[in-house]
């Protein structure tokens, strides 16, 4: 079966209780790696703050007391009953909410969107909610719409986001293998254990980013019981811990022990929060990995086995502490010294596996997130390898995932302790959560049409209490919080960079497309030798003929008996059903052969290998030519004369048609004298060649069987792919910070960014680049 169909099918199906119950298992080690980890550094970070330990225990009790109602507050009232509806089709995480955003207003910064996509089905709004002109809703979305800063604002808000998040990439990593490695300091002296801590931290760190290019998926199946075991543990500890040291320890969950300790410690525990902070880091990863799981079965995972243990391990952590005052060592706070002895050997192995899982599950979240942003141009182009071919959403990134490894070493030998670590992750974190605040209030209105009143109760709630943990990590600016804040600025100058450009580069070649009447003014024969083989002109536009097509045509007087001009296009959906893949048009007369074909996919759809992409495209102009045939003359022509596109679905879709066969050939040389002569790049490989099977129809008419016959010699002939190469230099007289964005920022990015034919994963064997120089 086609991967494409069977992840689709696979995404839409009705879940049974028994597939939702074992997703809820993976979702343990897909989701909770980094939540479940949490207890390892929290009452240490938190009482690195000079809080005093007194024997009251009010200190102890109001810590516990903030952790049980962050957990609470947070994972479990914000994400896993509001957040987690504002799925995406299925998808979650800040581009999620951004898409929705998009749809339901026109504030995409897409430059080639068409009303063509509104039709696709995973861009339904919710139809059921009738809105009037005069509410609340209608004007807001008036206003986003009429108002271009407040749209760069929204883009802005979500690359924030987005770069806290890789941000959060890196500093998961680290802070979770060091703190579980830091156990070692209870089995060996002081003076050994500064020596040994560091490099081996750094020697799993580089052990885990060696191995990303093999795919989760060869042990991903060990990655939920490891986190099951793991959250066993902590919660069995705790309740030891609770019986043996102090069974009244359960008191301190009344709120009562969190505003006392707040009001008697004053700017202590306020600044202890950015330690408390880190019980909640990994919430977001419920919403982001939404598109991996379901709903169901990340609330059934959190409700009835992460949210308990994670409750009784910190219980347990404080009825030991509230039984041990003296604190002797700098170590007082951490974990490992609430385990019993003859259980901390054990306990460090898991804790290690347990950290490394959760930082694979933030690593993938990376690649998955960058992959997002490049599909809607929000970040240069890298090479995207698919490690699994049944497991959607397995990918790797080589360049980012080397960049994350050097940051992640740079971080553990320069920090060397939990705490600054802590202070830095805290502040990733919490930004992230603010951003989801701030774009689910626009979602309360704009998508799910309720009350303003609503949005601005979520909005008051849940950001005081995040603006309450933000203020905390960013007094702590100085001692670690920078280094969030340092990388999400680099990250969104690239990023913004890179959409600026790209926007700047699609709005030139707009404004100097070739007219399709100068095309039809040369006639069938273009007005040069048309030799054999397709001929597949990149291109972003979605109308019009790009001026690289003038400037080929210029520079070189010959050119493929069969021209299509592809455009690849990112849709603000996450996935577009195969069904509806293509939309394909002719330029021109049918007798000119030359097509339109535009390809469209979401952001977060699987794009096909060069042979499988064209074979999906060359049926689907066959499949455009064998329904054309049904359509009167007149109405062709007219079709003809406007360039209607047609909806076409892949290969995989189409039960009946034109059929096609696949078998492998041994090319050996270029082919035919013309093409030898104009050097055309055609695949020189062993390939899959196409034969179509042209139904005996009477339907189908004479001219459409030439058609199909021309199209199938062409597709024997050989592809090549003619892929446009642009040089942007910003125009005189423009502005110091326009050139050096363009002429330096941009122009670096391009240099240092995939070609566009990686991005093709079009064979170098058969792609040819034509440079221009635009000035924009």
């Amino acid at each position: 079966m086609d991967l494409e169909s069977r992840i689709y099918r696979n995404h839409v199906k009705k879940e049974s209780w028994k597939a939702i119950l074992t997703l809820a298992y993976q979702s343990l080690g897909v989701v909770y790696g980094d939540l479940s980890i949490s207890p390892l550094y929290v009452y240490r970070s938190t009482f690195a703050e000079n809080i005093e330990h007194s024997d009251t225990n009010e200190e102890i009790y109001g810590v516990l007391s903030l952790v049980f109602w962050s957990l609470t507050l947070v994972p479990l009232l914000k994400y896993v009953f509001i957040v987690l509806r504002a799925d995406d089709n299925g998808e979650g995480g800040t581009f999620a909410l951004y898409s929705l955003l998009c749809r339901h207003a026109r504030v995409s910064s897409l430059p080639s969107c068409q009303l063509a996509d509104e039709e696709l089905s995973q861009y339904k709004k919710n139809s059921c909610w009738v809105v009037s002109e005069a509410s609340l809703a209608s004007r807001l979305k008036s206003t986003l719409e009429k108002y271009r800063v407040l749209q760069k604002i929204l883009l802005v808000l979500a690359l924030i986001g987005t770069c806290m998040v890789i941000g959060d990439g890196v500093l998961t990593p680290a802070i979770s293998v060091f703190s579980a490695v830091s156990g070692l300091e209870l089995s060996m002296s002081k003076e050994h254990h500064k020596y040994v801590e560091v490099p081996a931290a750094c020697m799993i760190l580089i052990g885990l980013f060696a191995l990303q290019h093999y795919g989760t998926h060869r042990v991903g199946f060990i990655f939920a019981p490891i986190v099951m075991t793991w959250l066993l543990c902590i919660s069995t500890i705790g309740v030891y811990n609770i019986f043996h040291w102090n069974p009244h320890v359960y008191q301190a969950l009344s709120p009562y022990y969190m505003f006392n300790f707040l009001r008697k410690s004053q700017k202590g525990g306020w600044m202890s929060l950015g330690g408390i902070l880190l019980c909640i880091t990994g919430s977001e990863a419920m919403f982001a990995d939404l598109g991996h799981l379901s709903q169901l079965s990340i609330k059934i995972a959190f409700t009835s086995m992460v949210y308990p243990s994670l409750v009784l391990a910190y219980m347990g952590q404080a009825a030991f502490l509230s039984r041990h005052h003296v604190v002797e060592t700098d170590y007082h706070f951490g974990f490992y010294v609430s385990v019993p002895e003859k259980l901390r050997w054990p306990v460090l192995a898991i804790a290690i596996l347990a950290a490394v899982v959760a930082s694979q599950a933030i690593i993938t979240g990376t690649f998955s997130i960058i992959k997002q942003c490049s599909a809607l141009s929000c970040f240069p182009r890298v090479k995207i390898v698919h490690t699994s071919s049944r497991i959607h959403g397995q990918i790797y990134i080589p360049e980012i995932n080397w960049l994350l490894m050097m940051l992640c070493l740079a971080i553990t030998i320069g920090f060397r302790d939990t705490k600054r670590m802590g202070n830095a992750s805290g502040l990733a974190v919490i930004t992230v959560m603010l951003v989801t605040t701030c774009l689910m209030s626009l979602v309360i209105i704009l998508c799910w049409h309720q009350s303003v009143l609503l949005a601005i109760g979520f909005v008051l709630f849940f950001g005081t209490i995040e603006a309450l943990f933000f203020s905390a990590s960013l007094i702590k600016f100085l001692e670690g919080a920078w280094v969030p804040i340092a990388l999400a600025i680099v990250l969104l100058l690239t990023m913004y960079i890179w959409h600026y450009g790209t926007i700047k580069k699609y709005e030139f070649d707009v404004q100097n497309k070739v007219s399709i009447n100068w095309l039809l003014s040369l006639g069938p024969s273009i007005g040069i030798v048309r030799v054999r083989g397709i001929g597949l002109i990149y291109t972003e536009l979605v109308s019009g003929i790009p001026a690289i097509f003038s400037h080929f045509v210029t520079n070189l007087p010959a050119f493929h008996q069969v021209l299509v001009f592809l455009c690849i296009k990112h849709v603000p959906v996450p996935h577009v059903r195969p069904q509806e893949r293509f939309l394909v048009g002719h330029i021109g007369p049918g007798e000119y052969r030359i097509y339109r074909c535009i390809v469209r996919y979401g952001y977060r759809d699987v794009h096909k290998d060069d042979i499988e992409f064209e074979k999906d495209l060359v049926f689907s102009i066959a499949e455009f030519i064998r329904a054309q045939s049904t359509i009167p003359d007149n109405s062709c022509e007219e079709l003809a004369k406007h360039e209607k596109m047609t909806v076409v679905g892949t290969s995989s879709t189409h039960a009946d048609g034109i059929l096609i066969e696949d078998h492998m050939d041994n090319v050996d040389s270029a082919g035919t004298s013309e093409l030898r002569e104009i050097k055309s790049p055609v695949v020189m490989l062993p390939k899959k060649k196409v034969r179509f099977i042209v139904p005996e129809s009477p339907e189908i008419d004479t001219g459409a069987k030439k058609e199909l016959q021309e199209l199938m010699e062409a597709r024997e002939a050989g592809i090549a792919y003619i892929i446009g190469q642009s040089y942007m230099r910003a125009k005189p007289g423009s502005s110091l910070l326009k050139k050096l964005v363009i002429d330096y920022g941009y122009e670096f990015l391009r240099r240092n960014s995939r070609a566009p034919c990686n991005a093709l994963s079009a064979p170098h064997a058969s792609s040819l680049e034509v440079g221009m120089m635009y000035r924009v």
